[in-house]
């Protein structure tokens, strides 16, 4: 399969070197100082595009693709308040545009974790529910992603909580995300449920950015040859 990387940073050279090795051919590199090549013939040969870049220029990016007709895969988080005038781009265009928050097959396990215990915790009001994200000095966006995602899928089955903050709570149905930045941390996520009696407490803990990139690639595996807005859910089937 021929791959554009859109984002050549410590994940994209890690995404090319596992694509290389699964057998792929890299037909074009994207990033800051040559982004005139989303307009040549090496990108539109692509079969899909990787891309892995920062929330101010991620829309951009994914137009170009479109724009090019190359299907796309991408894990940038940070600009999804305009996802839901992006699907309709996609749907209207008839792109191919798969996203995630985290493409690491650990996590998704994990997110199907949480979304099951919270709706057994949903029987217990006595237990307050919060969270803890750790990542690198370099990320960008707080909260990440992925706890983003984490805490939407606990509001949907916890009755008792309806939002969630970036702080302490201030009434019972706020869920707190606290986010913490230090060193190279990969990406760290706990929740925990507490009550007076006890505490349960499920954590992902990510060991390097390997998970990561090796999931991107499955996507991008996946996504060949289709159509419309695509996820993990759609490729895993949990």
């Amino acid at each position: 399969m021929k791959i554009a990387l859109i984002g050549y940073g410590k994940m994209g050279k890690t995404i090319e070197r596992i694509a290389r090795e699964r057998g792929h051919e890299i037909v074009s590199i994207i990033d800051l100082d040559n982004t005139v090549d989303f307009d040549s013939d090496a990108f539109k040969s692509a079969d899909v595009a990787i891309e892995f870049t920062a929330p101010q220029v991620a829309l951009r990016n994914y137009r170009h693709a479109f724009a090019a007709g190359v299907p796309l895969v991408s894990g940038t988080t940070g600009w999804t308040d305009e996802l839901p005038t992006l699907k309709k781009e996609i749907e209207e265009g008839g792109n191919t545009f798969f996203w995630s928050s985290n493409f690491s097959l650990g996590v998704n396990v994990f997110m199907a974790v949480n979304k099951y215990l919270a709706g057994i915790m949903n029987q217990f009001p006595n237990y307050n529910v919060e969270m803890t994200e750790v990542h690198h000095t370099q990320k960008l966006d707080a909260p990440s992603g992925t706890a983003i995602t984490l805490a939407e899928e606990i509001l949907e089955k916890l009755d008792r909580k309806n939002s969630w903050v970036t702080e302490t709570e201030s009434n019972s149905g706020e869920l707190s995300i606290k986010s913490i930045r230090e060193g190279q941390v990969p990406g760290i996520h706990t929740i925990r449920y507490e009550s007076e009696v006890d505490s349960i407490t499920i954590t992902h803990d990510a060991k390097s950015r390997e998970g990561f990139a090796l999931g991107a690639v499955v996507a991008a595996e996946f996504t060949a040859g289709k159509k419309g807005f695509l996820g993990m859910e759609d490729m895993l089937k949990f």
